[in-house]
């Protein structure tokens, strides 16, 4: 009779295993935090100063030598992200349900699901030159709207598949039980299905902003760049990703440090989002 526990070679062997691996992953977790860290420590070094301006969020993007902020940029921004995640929410939620609720077993979902693949891994200029063609081309101007439509168009990919994962962990003895009750489906899938997702619902809509947030090709190609302010949508718009872009480029020390400190906003913007959205929807045991 084989011995049982640490007298067992294959128990010894399971061990040796687990420790290796646990090593090995712990390692992969130590290496990615060590870059993850490294990048906010110099963001906060090189921009860390200029974001307790307050000039920074008052002051338009100034002209070389002279003192300025993002004031113009920052509100570009809002207004172009806002739009673009109001755009593209409802449409990759609702693509998504069908994909996970009504389509679990036609050609068509299998369709949709590997072309949302394609859409969610071509790289945005693409789609900042397919909006340049059939909108900017057209109306012969770049717009704030033309950037949100961009925007718009990144972010269904992201909803689309967060949302038809999420459903598709729902346990499908919930949906027997309310249909048992005589509920129609869509009345199901709004009470049911969609109050047990919305957690995962809620993280994808956040990726999509967050990605969105700091895309700077779609954007040259569409909404392009602003220097004074403006809330015309139809017009050209400051944004912090092209505004970056170019004074991080440019020769001028002071256009470079508000560039950094733009880079340290958009990333803090982010990290807050994503923190205030787990603590106040988490969900309650």
């Amino acid at each position: 009779m084989s011995a049982i526990g640490p007298a067992n070679p294959a128990y010894r062997a399971r061990k040796r295993t687990n420790v290796v691996m646990l090593t090995v992953s712990g390692l992969a977790l130590a290496f990615g935090l060590f870059w993850l860290a490294w990048i906010l420590e110099t963001l906060m070094v090189e921009g860390g100063a200029t974001l307790w301006r307050a000039s920074l969020y008052y002051q338009m993007t100034p002209p070389p030598g002279t003192p300025g902020g993002l004031a113009n940029a920052i509100a570009g921004s809002l207004l172009m992200c806002v739009a673009g995640t109001v755009l593209g929410t409802p449409v990759g939620i609702l693509a998504g349900t069908y994909l996970a609720e009504y389509g679990r077993r036609g050609w068509l979902a299998n369709a949709t699901r590997f072309l949302n693949d394609v859409l969610l891994s071509a790289p945005s200029i693409v789609i900042g030159l397919f909006i340049y063609t059939v909108y900017v081309a057209k109306t012969k101007h770049f717009s704030a709207w033309a950037g949100s439509y961009a925007l718009a168009l990144l972010v269904v990919p992201v909803v689309v598949r967060t949302t038809d994962d999420m459903l598709k962990l729902v346990p499908g003895s919930l949906r027997e039980a309310a249909v048992a009750l005589g509920c129609p489906t869509w009345k199901m899938i709004v009470s049911v299905t969609y109050r047990a997702a919305r957690t995962g619902i809620l993280t994808g809509v956040l990726l999509a902003v967050a990605r969105i947030s700091g895309e700077t090709a779609p954007l040259l190609f569409t909404a392009l760049n602003n220097q004074f302010w403006t809330l015309d949508m139809n017009a050209p718009m400051a944004n912090l990703p092209v505004v970056i872009f170019q004074y991080a480029m440019s020769p001028y020390q002071d256009w470079q440090r508000l560039a950094w400190g733009g880079a340290a906003l958009i990333t803090i913007a982010v990290l807050v989002l994503n923190i205030l959205a787990r603590v106040l929807f988490r969900r309650k045991d």
